[in-house]
């Protein structure tokens, strides 16, 4: 039986909703059978009420509140020009539900636990697929600990900034997984718009992992990320 995925990505609101949502349906060698890419109508559209994510600090920053305006007017462009439209809850369950009816896809995403958390605050309905499983989980056990992924790391400097407690661990990101999978260190870093995440970063961390294993040991093999396995001291020395 012929195996496809459904690769889902959201960006959400400081409340915790999903105001731009992505699926894209591949064969496991990355081909596109059906997209979706919507904001969501209610969310995205009410600024005021559900304003995207944000953080305090440095204004130039991607996260900072001092960004939304240009953040917003980079969805609405997307709007005016035809890449996205805003649709409702409703119909992108409809549109799961056809996907499922057709594909029966596996689905995951890149942090699959907090994808699936903000589509169910916000009524996306997930829980009709068969099989699911998290594409970092994945990637990170069969990639995380090994001797040219550390060597990556050291070329990129891919390491977190040290926690209060002098804990610091080298990145196991999407950014950082999709540079190792293409062998492209130049990538940019992700736009963090739920389309184009999951098709130049999160489509070819999917492909790399599933062309030589089968989807079985890849799914058996995925454990949760623990950043005290990912300790900077442990792996890389003077």
């Amino acid at each position: 039986m012929k195996n496809y995925f459904c690769i889902i990505d959201t960006e959400t609101t400081q409340d915790s909703l999903v105001a731009d949502f992505a699926a894209v349906i591949v064969d496991r060698k990355g081909n596109v059978m059906s997209q979706c890419a919507v904001l969501v109508n209610g969310v995205f559209t009410d600024m005021e009420k559900h304003p995207l994510f944000y953080t305090s600090g440095d204004d130039s920053a991607l996260w900072a509140k001092a960004g939304l305006p240009a953040r917003y007017d980079r969805y609405n462009r997307m709007v005016e020009n035809g890449s996205r439209m805003v649709c409702s809850v409703a119909a992108i369950n409809r549109w799961i539900d056809k996907a499922i009816a057709t594909y029966d896809p596996i689905v995951t995403a890149y942090n699959f636990a907090f994808d699936r958390e903000k589509c169910a605050n916000t009524g996306i309905d997930l829980t009709g697929f068969r099989t699911s499983f998290c594409l970092w989980q994945a990637a990170y056990s069969q990639y995380a600990h090994t001797k040219n992924y550390r060597k990556m790391v050291l070329a990129l400097h891919a390491f977190n900034a040290p926690t209060s407690k002098g804990n610091m661990t080298f990145k196991t990101n999407a950014e950082t997984m999709a540079r190792f999978v293409t062998g492209n260190l130049d990538l940019e870093d992700e736009p963090h718009t739920a389309l184009e995440d999951v098709i130049f970063y999160e489509l070819p961390i999917l492909v790399k992992l599933f062309k030589s294993k089968s989807v079985k040991k890849v799914l058996e093999n995925a454990q949760p990320y623990n950043w005290r396995d990912c300790q900077v001291k442990d792996w890389f020395h003077p």
